[in-house]
């Protein structure tokens, strides 16, 4: 009997759980303020701890809808007040710009010059010379500058203007046609047998991802793909 009351109580935390974060709101893991991970955290600790609680698992439950609706106000009233959203999320920091580089906002992030140079490694910047300015953003990510002798050429720069190009859409996802994206390419299933034929694929069921581009380009990948069994690291 406890057994099942374990089971239903987990699953309530578990739907609890799922609906607090869509009311939250979904954010990536690196976009998280502090404020953000702590509310995180704190609701799945009593998630968890609602799972095993027989006698007053409703206790839990309240604890939860608590800190759910402060991260909701909480974001509600940084959308709409600066100074708040700065006390609450911080701030971005400069840590270096114009060759120089800010050892007190260094200190302030609790990062000492060699973490400064792996962050900065990590990005692809080898050559400090390279850099006009880094920032910290509030959720811990670094924004690097380069500077423009430095970065790579755009179409601008050469004063060409090449066509815009858009976003691949899904046309076949796992064996099956996927009508609406092929509605929105301007396209039908005539169109997209005919291009299946032509790579020689004998319906969708033997594609696990097709993809239709610009310019009536068209991609798709074979279903049953034997796995490489190489170790890249030998």
């Amino acid at each position: 009997m406890e057994i099942f009351q374990v089971l239903l109580t987990s699953a309530f935390s578990l739907i609890a759980l799922f609906i607090i974060a869509k009311l939250i709101g979904d954010k990536q893991v690196s976009q998280l303020s502090l404020f953000d991970y702590i509310i995180g955290i704190s609701i799945g600790s009593i998630a968890a701890d609602m799972a095993i609680e027989l006698e007053n698992p409703e206790h839990s439950l309240t604890a939860m809808l608590f800190y759910g609706l402060s991260a909701l106000l909480v974001s509600k009233l940084t959308e709409r007040s600066l100074k708040l959203r700065k006390i609450i999320s911080g701030r971005p920091l400069i840590l270096m710009d114009n060759g120089k580089i800010y050892r007190e906002n260094l200190c302030k992030q609790h990062l000492d010059i060699s973490d400064f140079l792996m962050l900065c490694r990590s990005q692809g910047y080898f050559d400090l010379n390279s850099i006009q300015t880094v920032v910290m953003e509030y959720n811990g990510s670094l924004s690097i500058l380069p500077k423009s002798t430095d970065r790579p050429t755009t179409p601008s720069d050469l004063n060409i203007a090449p066509e815009q190009t858009h976003m691949q859409t899904a046309v076949i996802l796992d064996g099956h046609i996927n009508y609406n994206n092929l509605k929105l390419t301007g396209k039908n299933d005539i169109w997209l047998k005919k291009q299946l034929k032509n790579l020689g694929y004998k319906s969708e069921k033997e594609v696990y991802l097709a993809l239709c581009g610009d310019n009536n380009s068209f991609t798709a990948f074979p279903m049953n793909v034997k796995n490489v069994d190489s170790d890249y690291s030998e």
